[in-house]
C-alpha cells in the first residue's frame, strides 16, 4: 500500500498539542481591523482548540502529525 499524503494546506495551519488536540489561529484577524474593538483583536490571537466535530476529518487530512 502507499504512502498517505498529508495535506499540506492543513498542515501549515494545525500543530498538534502534547495531549493530542489540535491547535489552530482564529479567523477575522487579517483585514479591516479598524472597526474591530482592541479586546476583540486582542483575543483573536491566542490560538484554539479544533472543535470535537472536526477533529476526526482533520486526523484523517494529518495523518502523520
Amino acid at each position: 500500500m502507499p504512502k498517505m499524503k498529508t495535506s499540506r494546506a492543513a498542515a501549515k495551519r494545525f500543530k498538534v498539542t502534547g495531549t493530542g488536540k489540535l491547535k489552530r489561529s482564529k479567523a477575522y484577524k487579517r483585514h479591516i481591523l479598524t472597526k474591530k474593538s482592541t479586546k476583540r483583536k486582542r483575543n483573536l490571537r491566542q490560538a484554539a482548540i479544533t472543535d470535537a466535530t472536526n477533529v476526526k476529518n482533520m486526523k484523517k487530512i494529518l495523518p502523520y502529525l
